[in-house]
């Protein structure tokens, strides 16, 4: 403290010589803590001034504030130049908000891995603290160990499956750390990916791969192998004839050999028909044009039905090629495991086609009951019989959760 003998002008003088940087509203300020009682902290600011920090301005935005003892070095925002008291009013809070943000943007920059707390679910992904902060993770971002696969992608079951995780400490990066939209999006695949990626390294398109069936979904099987890695094997890639689930042909927990067709990153394809001959090459040496077979019923759809004639090769029969008249409900007529006799109309070996006509038909296309839009639109992609299109159901989801998530 200055004496009351010294003069304003030796004041002014003294200021002159030794110039004070007075912190303004607004700035973060280091000083030394002076005392800690009564929820007050009081702080040495920088030798200019005392400067307090109390109520709501205390809330510990990082751990480090938890135990304050005197002596202690500390940052805080100046709120106030003078309160009351004639103290400088401060906050750990704003400091302690603006150095988190400051914090997650160099973790960001540097892909470093970091612990976040789950502490919440909705159907898009998982609410996340990372220190004080809020982020979230949507489904598209966790590691295959939790990604939740639900059969016919239920959205209840999803966010139950999500919900296991609520309470868990995850190791994932910073991928988006956005303050002036208070965005934060964290990622617990890219740390599984940084771990896999000298794992992946060592496979390559065309390699055989020993596995097990990890789960079941509508579009495809998941098979575990080598060292924690996992890949899609798309229901058009389990065999060489259709079908309408993986849990026709595979069950969880078999054991299958798979050919990887497509690594993009952390996402791995794999084909279990490619290891065996496309029994369709030699279709033209079993079936020929006009003959009469035998076949089996297996689908029955407004457009016609799905005909086994053997094992592998599936053929259509058109709802026109199954009556010289209008056929009204061909479930009356037709069941499912029934065996009928046709006549094979064209084989299309590439395209993995083969037409049928009821035995005993003209064919003379009576025309087909009318089905609703939906129907049409379903009618016309199963008409494909044997199309190989790689749809992955899985990504698709993910950019459902990813764009709910923003």
């Amino acid at each position: 403290m200055l004496s009351d003998k010294v003069s304003k002008q030796d004041f002014k003088s003294i200021l002159q010589d030794h110039p004070i940087n007075v912190p303004k509203v607004g700035d973060i300020v280091t000083g030394k803590v002076l005392s800690v009682d009564k929820g007050e902290v009081r702080i040495d600011v920088e030798g200019v001034t005392t400067g307090i920090v109390r109520g709501r301005e205390l809330f510990a935005e990082s751990r480090e504030h938890a135990n304050l003892k005197t002596g202690d070095e500390v940052e805080a925002t100046v709120m106030e130049m003078e309160n009351e008291n004639g103290d400088m009013e401060l906050s750990f809070r704003v400091a302690g908000y603006q150095r988190a943000w400051d914090n997650l943007r160099k973790w960001a920059k540097d892909c470093l891995t970091i612990k976040a707390k789950v502490t919440g679910a909705n159907k898009g992904g998982l609410i996340m603290q990372v220190e004080a902060m809020p982020g979230f993770m949507p489904v598209s971002q966790l590691d295959p160990e939790h990604y939740p696969r639900v059969t016919g992608g239920d959205k209840s079951r999803i966010l139950e499956k999500l919900q296991e995780l609520i309470g868990k400490d995850l190791e994932v990066k910073v991928i988006d750390a956005d303050e002036k939209e208070e965005k934060l999006i964290v990622s617990e695949r890219a740390v599984w990916e940084d771990a896999q990626k000298a794992v992946l390294e060592s496979y390559k398109i065309g390699d055989i791969v020993n596995g097990e069936v990890s789960a079941l979904t509508s579009f495809g099987a998941f098979l575990k192998f080598g060292e924690g890695l996992e890949g899609l094997v798309h229901i058009s890639e389990i065999a060489w004839q259709r079908i309408e689930h993986p849990r026709d042909l595979l069950k969880v927990g078999d054991h299958v050999k798979a050919q990887i067709i497509q690594l993009d990153k952390s996402k791995i394809y794999l084909s279990l028909k490619r290891l065996v001959s496309d029994p369709w090459k030699q279709v033209g040496e079993k079936y020929k044009i006009n003959d009469k077979v035998k076949g089996k019923i297996i689908k029955i759809e407004p457009f016609g039905l799905m005909v086994a004639l053997d094992e592998d090769i599936h053929g259509l029969a058109h709802v026109s090629e199954l009556s010289d008249q209008p056929v009204g409900n061909i479930t009356e007529k037709f069941k499912i495991g029934q065996e009928v006799e046709f006549e094979i109309m064209n084989i299309e070996a590439i395209e993995h086609r083969l037409g049928l006509r009821l035995a005993g038909v003209a064919g003379k296309a009576p025309k087909a009951p009318k089905v609703k839009k939906s129907e049409k639109a379903k009618a016309k992609e199963d008409e494909k019989d044997g199309d190989n299109v790689l749809a992955d159901g899985e990504e698709k989801e993910e950019k459902k959760a990813d764009k709910k998530a923003e």
